[in-house]
């Protein structure tokens, strides 16, 4: 029971993120649509000159993040070593994209100018999503600092082989070669 401390932590936050990435998704496309289309004088849009890079970085992070949560999934189901691998690697990307329109956003906030409700609400998702992916990150590893907490680095429980002392033996008692 002990073993599940994290993973019952990291699953509301696979969830929760993934809903607001969708959110993200769908603010940012409509945003950057706006502003390819030149209707930066919508009432609902405006902008400044950080507008683009941040449009552009909060879609790459919504979609990075998708996918991510995707993983998680896969791996909050199994919760063993291998799986750990794959959401762990492919969460920190989402988080280090996340950081990036993370400070875009910051920068956008710090420009100033006429900004209107859907991209200060993009803002806004952007900026929780960096500590919320932050700290989902960090469940996903607690294994690195206590093996109470989930599936870690260091166990190596990988399927059926031939034990670590036996070389040249499988499983099924046929040899194998050296190569």
């Amino acid at each position: 029971m002990a073993r599940t401390v994290a993973r019952s932590v990291a699953a509301p936050l696979l969830f929760l993120n993934l809903v607001m990435y969708f959110i993200v998704l769908g603010f940012a496309s409509w945003c950057l649509n706006r502003y390819i289309n030149g209707q930066t004088n919508h009432p609902s849009f405006g902008g400044n000159g950080a507008t683009m890079f941040f449009l552009v970085f909060a879609i790459l992070a919504a979609v990075l993040g998708i996918i991510s949560k995707f993983m998680g999934g896969n791996h909050l189901r199994v919760w063993r070593n291998d799986s750990l691998a794959a959401a762990g690697s492919s969460a920190i990307v989402a988080w280090a994209v996340t950081a990036l329109a993370f400070g875009l956003a910051c920068k956008e906030i710090n420009i100033g100018g006429w900004r209107g409700w859907r991209l200060r609400v993009l803002e806004g998702f952007v900026i929780v999503l960096g500590f919320t992916q932050l700290l989902y990150v960090l469940m996903l590893h607690a294994g690195w600092f206590s093996s109470r907490y989930g599936p870690g680095y260091r166990e190596t429980e990988y399927g059926v082989g031939a034990p670590a002392g036996e070389k040249g033996a499988t499983a099924a008692g046929v040899p194998t070669t050296g190569v």
